[in-house]
């Protein structure tokens, strides 16, 4: 397989009419929850994104092409791949630990994860039935690019159990198709970059369902002080999750709000879905306190209605990018830790964090028609802003 690399900040393909076109997609050109007015607690790094923790970037690759009638193998296409790198393009595994809530869901490789401590490589974020092309084809990127670290004693020996998770966008792509390839899973890996972070209705996010409205990819971040030291924790979802009847914004009950647009396909209130959240953090801490920090994403996730139903695949995963060099196969190592007394402000911004992000999903995603004419709306900014502002949630 070749490796292509794109040229500049990360890009997303677009696949129209059988052709791909690379579009930028990291600048956030879309009005954002806070934007809105829309209150949320805790202060936002600089981007209010996983990248605001330093060493982190981003990529997407995102499919779109066809209308009409569901051909299975042709489409219509709505679809896509992301990823996240914890210190970039580099190997140089991070104290990781993960979670799930409820298990109708995949996350690859976290029984290395649970058992080692480490996160070994990316994080990559696709549809239900491509997270094997997805595991395989990150396999032979890392090992073309050399990013492993050989056994001393055999240095021609070579094995990866990289994290692949998934959420369903069969209701509005053609995900029998099996449309995403190795070369658009290389192509996210590739184009990964820090700075803004694209969300809605692009890479793993591009025909996801959120609360019954459009979702996809959403991001947010918070900056905290403990011991008169400032961290920065960062988180990225997917969200596919939630029915109507649950739905909250800001402690407002949205459930009767928008009977106009509800999907055409969908039962008002069905529970369907799932969730992935990426949480990073330059904090050190070790897995056992990850796992912990992971384990806080269900407060931020039932903010907004969620309550992990039992179709839904909720599963987080946490790093830190702090402890630079901790996997080395030799030595002695000096590990640094924050006390378990002292990481609650992290507890607090991880629920935080994941509330903002799920609803900046929603604000970026666009109504969207899939296969078989399938339509998902939008979360309607001006409508939602009437509402707040009727609750006095917003001026």
């Amino acid at each position: 397989m070749g490796i292509y690399r794109w040229p500049g900040r990360a890009k997303s393909l677009l696949l129209v009419i059988g052709f791909l076109v690379p579009v930028m997609v990291n600048a956030q050109s879309e009005p954002r929850a806070r934007d809105l007015g829309i209150p949320f607690s805790g202060t936002a790094g600089p981007l209010n994104a996983i990248t605001d923790v330093t060493g982190v970037t981003v990529g997407h690759t995102t499919l779109i092409s066809g209308d009409g009638k569901l051909d299975v193998g042709t489409g219509p296409v709505r679809t896509g791949v992301t990823v996240i790198h914890p210190r970039g393009k580099t190997y140089n595994p991070v104290f990781s630990g993960w979670y799930a809530l409820n298990g109708n869901g995949e996350m690859t490789g976290t029984t290395w994860v649970e058992e080692s401590g480490f996160l070994e490589g990316p994080v990559v974020i696709t549809n239900t039935h491509s997270v094997g092309i997805a595991r395989d084809a990150t396999i032979e990127w890392q090992y073309a690019n050399n990013l492993f670290d050989p056994i001393p004693d055999d240095p021609d020996v070579f094995w990866s159990l990289p994290v692949v998770a998934e959420t369903y966008d069969g209701d509005l792509n053609d995900i029998n198709g099996f449309h995403v390839t190795r070369q658009h899973v290389v192509d996210a890996l590739e184009s990964a970059d820090g700075g803004p972070v694209a969300e809605g209705n692009v890479g793993g996010g591009t025909g996801m369902i959120c609360h019954q409205f459009k979702g996809g990819i959403g991001t947010s971040s918070r900056k905290v002080t403990i011991a008169e030291h400032e961290y920065t924790l960062g988180v990225l979802v997917q969200a596919n999750y939630g029915s109507r009847e649950t739905f909250t914004v800001a402690g407002v009950p949205l459930g009767d709000k928008f009977p106009d647009l509800m999907p055409v396909f969908r039962p008002a209130d069905k529970e369907t879905g799932s969730i992935i959240v990426v949480v990073a953090t330059d904090a050190p801490l070790l897995p056992s306190q990850l796992k912990r920090l992971a384990r806080r994403v269900p407060l931020g996730i039932s903010k907004l209605g969620g309550y992990g139903s039992n179709s839904s695949g909720d599963i987080f995963i946490a790093f830190s990018t702090a402890n630079s060099g901790a996997a080395a196969r030799e030595g002695v190592l000096e590990i640094e830790m924050l006390p378990n007394d002292s990481i609650s402000p992290l507890f607090l911004a991880t629920a935080q964090a994941t509330e903002e992000a799920i609803v900046n999903a929603l604000v970026a995603a666009k109504t969207m028609v899939g296969i078989n004419g399938n339509t998902v709306y939008a979360l309607p900014h001006d409508r939602l802003i009437e509402i707040l502002r009727e609750y006095k949630r917003i001026p």
